[in-house]
């Protein structure tokens, strides 16, 4: 059901890769409530995935940019504002990748080249899409920008090694961000802490399976989807959350507010012969 809650808006989404990608969802469902958007994602991510294929359903384009690179940013703006004809209103960032997570390097042996690259690629990119923006003057007043990050960034998950520094820097940038575009031109910043959730990057985390069935365990409410996911981002993007910046916001069906669940320890009394848990 659409509410016309984006209509007349006009946004960037950075990252959709595919159908199970959380970004596709977002873009979708933008679309849905009446915003005009533009899709960005590396020219690799672009072969392996199907975005022209959201792009023809959105009756949008997609423009190839690598989010490590400024002028790349620059270039999807400057062909943004071309479309849109004028500033915009929203920007998602969904980009994460560690090197380190898909070639299995244990946190303790890390590789610190492929270190740098998980944390420029997944945290300084968001800084340099609203940097960009704020030198190009690219967005209206009370725009909105979202970034999805996780949990780890709190809290010590096991394997999902140096993507939970990535994250964590990934809300640093939106508080001391949040606070200088906020007061600059009223430009709100935050970060989803979503659930885990099935997607081509998440998959690749050691013990995907187990960790969605524990936090759907441990969640009250169950783990969030990413259908769920992009009907939350649309609020976010709209003027109900004007005032609402700078913030971390969970939306992890309870899972970041529990200590133990029934079924999670029910589950766990089962394991109590298991010498290496």
């Amino acid at each position: 059901m659409a509410y016309n809650l984006l209509k007349g808006k006009k946004g960037i989404v950075f990252g959709a890769l595919n159908e199970s990608s959380m970004a596709w969802k977002i873009a979708s469902r933008a679309h849905d409530e009446g915003a005009e958007v533009i899709l960005s994602n590396t020219a690799v991510a672009l072969r392996m995935g199907n975005v022209d294929e959201l792009a023809r359903q959105l009756n949008t384009k997609v423009i190839a940019a690598d989010a490590t690179k400024a002028e790349d940013i620059k270039n999807v703006y400057e062909q943004a504002m071309e479309q849109f004809g004028g500033k915009f209103d929203f920007i998602l960032h969904s980009i994460g990748m560690s090197p380190n997570v898909r070639k299995k390097v244990p946190y303790d042996d890390i590789d610190y080249e492929k270190f740098i690259q998980t944390i420029n690629i997944s945290g300084i990119s968001f800084h340099k899409i609203i940097q960009t923006a704020k030198k190009m003057d690219a967005l209206n007043e009370w725009s909105s920008i979202v970034a999805l990050s996780y949990i780890a960034a709190q809290r010590t998950l096991y394997e999902y090694n140096d993507m939970a520094e990535a994250k964590a820097l990934l809300e640093s940038i939106a508080r001391s961000f949040g606070y200088i575009y906020g007061r600059e031109k009223n430009v709100r910043i935050n970060t989803i802490s979503q659930s885990p959730t099935p997607t081509t990057a998440g998959s690749g985390v050691k013990g995907f399976e187990g960790l969605l069935d524990f936090t759907s365990r441990m969640s009250p409410l169950g783990n969030a989807s990413a259908d769920d996911l992009a009907d939350y981002c649309i609020t976010l993007f709209s003027d109900l959350t004007r005032k609402v910046t700078m913030q971390n916001l969970y939306h992890d069906g309870g899972f970041s507010s529990m200590g133990m669940s029934k079924r999670a320890m029910h589950m766990y009394n089962k394991s109590l012969n298991c010498d290496e848990c």
